[in-house]
């Protein structure tokens, strides 16, 4: 059996964690010793009902399954009275690069409807009708693009980033990523991880966390603990019970 190496940062955390929660049982205090250990960061998705080992796994996996951004070009139309520098919300016409500030009209969903259901460039039908497709943006660097000192003849074309989740466009990847990492993830920890029953843990995640939490590893643990007079208590209270 291979001795655990618990250095001191791990025995401070350790510590913290045992006088804050005087009652923790062995496998709650192992498995806190693995997350500070191994700087695990599980987060949750919960609109597929996964949790992943951290949020960079997470991009990763959504990434490569093309679950997350898409790229799309939009037409700029520029326009003092549309967009200024206290606009923080824009609706844009995808056919003409028409767009509508949250702080400009009092009305701007509206109108992009109303705007895109008579664009004449707008030959987009379904059953006949006129699609009123639009896009969403609160990126302040897309924003930034429809304002300028000087308004070019013909609409200037970008490529910009739509996120598969919420359909907003952001002016880069790393944009989307953000936004996707603040809004749609939750963190957790180990502990709420290896007690929950309702979702999935990602396939590599789960496997790691299952060599982890062998018979083997926590007698370990245990035996490395005894040996540190700070947790002699500890490892007797796990003893007795």
């Amino acid at each position: 059996m291979s001795k655990v190496v618990i250095t001191e940062d791990l025995q401070a955390a350790l510590k913290k964690f045992l006088n804050e929660n005087p009652s923790a049982e062995l496998v709650n205090t192992y498995l806190f010793f693995l997350e500070k250990k191994f700087n695990l960061q599980p987060v949750l998705f919960p609109r597929d009902k996964i949790i992943y080992q951290s949020d960079r796994d997470a991009v990763k996996v959504l990434e490569d399954a093309n679950k997350l951004w898409h790229e799309a070009e939009i037409k700029i139309t520029l326009g003092h009275s549309s967009v200024n520098e206290k606009t923080t919300k824009i609706y844009i016409c995808p056919f003409t690069g028409k767009v509508f500030g949250d702080n400009t009209h009092p009305n701007p969903q509206d109108a992009i409807y109303d705007w895109v259901s008579k664009c004449p460039e707008n030959t987009e039908r379904v059953g006949g009708l006129k699609v009123k497709r639009f896009f969403v943006s609160e990126d302040p660097e897309v924003i930034k693009s429809y304002i300028a000192k000087t308004k070019p003849k013909e609409p200037i074309k970008k490529i910009v980033y739509s996120s598969v989740l919420s359909g907003k466009l952001f002016n880069s990847k790393e944009a989307v990523i953000e936004d996707f990492k603040k809004n749609y993830l939750k963190k957790m920890s180990l502990f709420e991880v290896q007690n929950q029953n309702r979702f999935q843990i990602e396939e590599h995640f789960l496997d790691f966390i299952q060599k982890q939490l062998t018979e083997d590893k926590i007698t370990a643990f245990v035996e490395s603990l005894a040996e540190i007079d700070a947790f002699s208590s500890n490892v007797a209270q796990w003893i007795e019970a």
